[in-house]
This record gives structure tokens, sequence and C-alpha cells, in this order.
């Protein structure tokens, strides 16, 4: 497999069997120069506190990891890296298919694949295309129009349906200590201050507002504070 430029895909491996992850270290050695690993983790915590030092360009997520959530892990890894996810599963259920997707990975892939075919899907999504099936893109565009339909008989609804849980937490937690500084709120959620502005820049970005003066109005107005009832889905914790 050769190189499509001089930088090789830095790959992620999140996956709950150490002997598993061995297996797709090797097979993503084998794709070498296209392709390296950049880390792994057995669960998903772990892999939020690897991934800022990995600086992946892709994650390959086993959804089969136990006791986590491995849809409901998706935004986070999104809101933490920049990389492309990529899911990989043994299990056949196709809405859960479907709701990885809809959180935001880039495609599906089957364990029972063979090499080349997962070798081929991190290369494709890592070039911004979707690893999916006909069926499974068809199933999408129809939800993907149900809650475009959605959406728009509400705009505000629409802002706020576009922050990532992680996101909907920052808004909550900076709208219920308004007081408190960059540093203590990223204390609070336990991340680096350059990730909270990162997550604030986007914050800003979706909601069209200008400050964080304006977000502590929105959050108040829209039932985005610790006490309201969670809008549109998103949970606050």
């Amino acid at each position: 497999m050769a190189a499509r430029n001089s930088s090789p895909i830095r790959v992620f491996l999140i996956n709950g069997h150490r002997c598993i992850l061995w297996g797709l270290e090797r097979l993503i050695e084998s794709g070498q120069p296209a392709m390296q690993v950049a880390g792994s983790a057995t669960s998903c915590a772990e892999a939020l506190e690897r991934i800022d030092d990995a600086s992946p360009d892709l994650i390959l997520l086993d959804f089969d990891i136990g006791h986590e959530d491995g849809v409901a892990e998706i935004p986070k890894l999104l809101a933490r890296s920049h990389a492309r996810i990529l899911v990989l599963t043994g299990l056949r259920d196709e809405s859960l298919h479907d709701k990885a997707v809809l959180a935001g990975a880039s495609g599906v892939v089957r364990k029972e694949a063979p090499a080349q075919t997962i070798l081929a899907a991190i290369e494709k999504v890592h070039e911004g295309e979707l690893w999916l099936d006909r069926v499974t893109t068809g199933r999408i565009l129809v939800e993907f129009s149900r809650k475009s339909a959605a959406q728009e008989a509400d705009p505000e609804r629409a802002k706020i349906a576009s922050l990532t849980d992680r996101e909907t937490e920052v808004v909550a937690l900076a709208a219920g200590h308004a007081g408190a500084n960059g540093k203590t709120l990223a204390q609070m959620l336990n991340i680096s201050e350059h990730t909270l502005r990162n997550h604030l820049t986007s914050i800003y970005d979706k909601l069209n507002v200008a400050n964080r003066l304006a977000m502590f109005a929105y959050a108040h107005e829209h039932g985005l504070t610790p006490d309201s009832p969670a809008p549109y889905g998103h949970q606050i914790r």
C-alpha cells in the first residue's frame, strides 16, 4: 500500500481486549508507510486521557468495549480531537451502526472484513469520505432529512442540537458559575484552558453568540442551565 503523501495517517486504536489491540497494531504496521499507530487504549476513558499527546488523524473505535456506550463516547472523542472516527464492530445491530454515524462517526467496518478492506476504509475515511454500504447510507439520509425538517421549524433547536454533549456541559457549567474565570472552569471540567478555549470558540460559532456574556444570556433564555430540563435530547450533567 503506497503512501499518498509524505505524512502517514496517524491511527489511534480503542479496543477493550489487549490481544485484539496487538493484532490491530500489527495490521496498521502492515499498512506502512501509508499509516502508523499513534497510540492505543482499552477504553474511551483511557483514550480521552491520551489523545491530546497522540494527535491522531483517525480513531479506530471498537464498539465492543464492555461497559461503555460506544455511541455516547463518539461526541466526547470528537470534542477532544480533530481526528475522524471509524467504527470497528462485530455487532450486527444496524440501528446501532446508524446511531454511530449520526453521532459523528465517518463509517462502520465489520471485524470479519478482510485486512485490506479495513486498511482501505482507514484511507478513505482519512480522505474525508464516508465508509458505508448503500443500504446504510439510504437509511441515514432518511434520518437526516427527518431531523432537518424538524430543525427548520425551530432555528434555535437546530443550533442547540448541534452542540456535542461536552459543549452542552461547558455551557451549563459556565451559566451556573457566572463569576468563574477560565482557569477555574477548566479545572472543574478536568480539561486544560486551551481545550476550554477550543470548546468555547466552537460553542460561540454554533450558537451565534459573540462572547461568554452572550452565551450566559442565551443559556438562561433557552434552558441550558444546570437546573433546567435537558433541551432537545441533550443531558446536562
